[in-house]
């Protein structure tokens, strides 16, 4: 009787491994199964770094929005226009030009007869002006503060860089005031040029807005 209890005991016993094993394995199966994944990236770990946001910048030629303008009255011109501040002056017989980075102001006074029409720019004057590749944008009649003036708008590649030799497409919006006088007339020439593609609408408004004659 003792060896058969010492047997059921031992197969009790054997049985109760056997279980216990069984149990270890599943558990052990259960860990290796993928994590059940979310929406969110995790806090840490090895997932890519997100990419840096560009920093936006203006295209060449843009005239910032927060440039002051002075005015230029040449003694015995006769006329007085806004140019902004700090921009390199260089004298002209007729006038002067202001120039910064790829941008251009360039006033000149000259005897004239006749009041310009768009016709007149158009035919006659853009052929005398000469830049390389010109081509005419358009030719049109419109007010500004100091008057009625004929715009002329073209496109022309610049001189080559005294240093790299590159050549920038730009874009003139030249303005001619005519004031009639006794011993003949004339006429203002307002030239404001930069690259094509230069967000310069505004300033160009403001400076040939700012032109008048003087009594």
């Amino acid at each position: 009787m003792r060896v058969k209890s010492m047997l059921a005991a031992g197969a009790l016993m054997a049985a109760a491994a056997a279980a216990a094993g069984g149990c270890g394995s599943g558990a052990s199966s259960s860990r290796t199964a993928p994590p059940a994944t979310s929406g969110h990236a995790p806090a840490t770990g090895g997932s890519a770094a997100p990419a840096p946001v560009e920093t936006e910048s203006n295209p060449p030629g843009d005239i910032p929005d927060n440039t002051a303008y002075v005015p230029f009255r040449p003694a015995g011109g006769g006329y007085e226009v806004k140019v902004p501040e700090g921009w390199a002056r260089t004298g002209l017989p007729t006038g002067a030009v202001f120039t910064d980075k790829l941008n251009s102001v360039r006033v000149e006074v000259v005897p004239a007869s006749t009041a310009p029409t768009a016709q007149s720019a158009r035919a006659g004057e853009a052929p005398k002006i000469g830049a390389a590749k010109m081509t005419v944008v358009k030719a049109e009649s419109l007010q500004r503060n100091g008057g009625t003036a004929v715009r002329l708008v073209y496109r022309f590649d610049s001189a080559p860089d005294p240093v790299t030799g590159k050549v920038v497409r730009d874009e003139a919006e030249r303005y001619e005031f005519f004031k009639a006088g006794h011993q003949g007339g004339r006429e203002a020439v307002l030239t404001l040029s930069g690259p094509v593609g230069a967000d310069n609408v505004d300033p160009w408004r403001t400076v040939s807005n700012s032109f008048r004659w003087l009594p």
